[in-house]
């Protein structure tokens, strides 16, 4: 069987937001009260980008791959989880052609990081940032988001398959 030329992967990630923790969104450090309660930096946008990688290649997800169980992954980078994705993108012989994501958070405000978030997750991924699109959304108070409970993202991405 040959494989297919272009495939789509979808991420979704979700954590708590709690007191004594950075917030940390696309590799960004934001000024907020409370950070993302996880094992590790608990970036819950990169996690996204990281299970719709691993979707696409039909390689399981974040869990499968760094598991919360492992103490060599305590308080890593999410960035280095990406790269991690990237390098197996790389090795399957594909290439990201974009990427959409969306966060899901009623504070802080996000639209002002956007662009640096984008710049980080491309920067890793060796893409233009101009592929990776950031949208951000409140959900109008509902909800454990619209509580300031958590934050949540998705993340829908189309990979080709190169030479």
């Amino acid at each position: 069987m040959t494989r297919p030329d272009i495939k789509i992967g979808s991420g979704m990630d979700i954590h708590q937001l709690v007191f004594g923790r950075d917030l940390i969104l696309g590799g960004v450090k934001i000024d907020h009260e409370k950070g993302l309660k996880g094992h590790s930096d608990a970036d819950v946008l990169i996690h996204s980008v990281c299970d719709a990688i691993l979707g696409a290649l039909g390689l399981g997800d974040i869990g499968d791959h760094f598991p919360d169980t492992d103490p060599q992954y305590k308080g890593i980078s999410s960035r280095i989880l990406l790269g991690k994705c990237h390098d197996l993108l790389v090795d399957k012989g594909y290439e990201i052609v974009n990427m959409d994501c969306i966060l899901f958070a009623q504070a802080p405000k996000l639209s002002p990081h956007k662009r640096a978030m984008a710049e980080n997750i491309a920067r890793v991924l060796e893409l233009e940032p101009d592929l990776v699109n950031i949208k951000a959304t409140t959900t109008e108070t509902l909800g454990f988001v619209g509580k300031k409970e958590g934050i949540a993202a998705q993340t829908t991405l189309l990979i080709r398959a190169v030479g």
